[in-house]
């Protein structure tokens, strides 16, 4: 994999970061180094500090080619920027490095799973957008630099269950069950314009075979279910996830783009979430794509993307940034 693209997107960071001082951005809410961010990516534990990535546009505070932007923090209060992780450079990635999540490995690498999407042809589709496809793929590193797995992408298209769309397959949540497997959640928007979250295993995390439809929307809750997560807490199963399109129902879910925690139990012989209450995470207009982590002494933390699709334009386009991430918290 060449760097060169890499440390043209570093240096350019470096030089918008003179240019911005302290006082211009926020105390405690994460920021990119310049231009635009979105999802959080990659929250987890590594080497004793938490590591928080984030889709990046360095260039402009205009969403475009999605890169990774990385902050590490000892207490999830101040965070320590590094230089970005991640540029979209290969077949399958150079539209973007779309959304994914981190995870410590037992060689004590530090392993991302994101999407990868890439153009499919040169040819213009009639809205005259390229067309592109959504993969999973894979990049390691030791808590700076990453390394994109010669065998990407580990998902593919292939791999959707009968009904499943190849263009809206994305965001995989990974982490490793008791059971000593490696399993991600991954959306997936199905061919009737509803959604479905996929569970994948792994023996090893670089090698993965389809399991089940762990949940679906049925034509309710709105449509693409983006940013899937899914843990036990207080014994009970969890599955977040942030829909589009969401229409109300009585006091809740009047964001559009909103977010969805469905709650319930895991059928291990079907091998589904057997929902017992749903809502939304937060009920505030900036809140999105929320990922959590699970803490060395046992906590559930999440934190999110502070804005929201159908708000951008309330912004000012002179900023020489773009958007934050909200303040953690803990779940129970």
């Amino acid at each position: 994999m060449s760097k060169e693209k890499l440390n043209k997107a570093r240096e350019f960071e470096q030089e918008q970061l003179k240019r911005i001082s302290p006082e211009e951005r926020p105390c405690y809410h994460v920021t990119g180094g310049s231009g635009w961010i979105n999802d959080p990516n990659g929250f987890s534990f590594y080497k004793d500090e938490y590591h928080l990535f984030y889709q990046y546009h360095p260039y402009s505070n205009e969403w475009g080619p999605m890169h990774w932007g990385h902050v590490t923090s000892k207490d999830l209060i101040t965070w320590e920027r590094l230089p970005l992780a991640m540029v979209p450079e290969e077949s399958y990635d150079n539209f973007g490095c779309f959304s994914g999540s981190g995870i410590e490995l037992p060689n004590g690498r530090h392993l991302l799973m994101y999407t990868g999407v890439g153009y499919v042809s040169d040819i213009p589709m009639a809205n005259g957008e390229l067309p592109t496809h959504q993969t999973q793929c894979l990049a390691v590193g030791d808590g700076t630099d990453y390394e994109k797995y010669e065998k990407n992408p580990v998902i593919t298209g292939e791999d959707i269950p009968a009904g499943g769309s190849k263009v809206d397959f994305r965001d995989p949540k990974i982490w490793k069950e008791n059971d000593g497997f490696y399993y991600a959640v991954i959306s997936n928007m199905t061919d009737d314009g509803n959604s479905r979250i996929l569970l994948f295993r792994s023996a090893d995390a670089f090698q993965w075979q389809y399991v089940c439809v762990l949940d679906h929307s049925d034509e309710k809750l709105g449509k693409m279910w983006e940013c899937p997560d899914f843990f036990e807490l207080d014994g009970k199963h969890v599955l977040l996830t942030s829909p589009q399109d969401m229409l109300p129902e009585g006091l809740e879910y009047h964001n559009g783009n909103g977010t969805l925690c469905i709650i319930g139990e895991m059928d291990q012989d079907k091998c589904t979430l057997k929902e017992q209450f749903a809502q939304s995470v937060d009920y505030g207009i900036d809140f999105y794509a929320m990922q959590t982590l699970g803490t060395p002494d046992g906590r559930r933390i999440m934190i999110g993307w502070m804005q929201n699709w159908d708000t951008l334009a309330h912004r000012d386009n002179d900023s020489k940034w773009f958007a934050q991430m909200s303040l953690p918290r803990e779940l129970s």
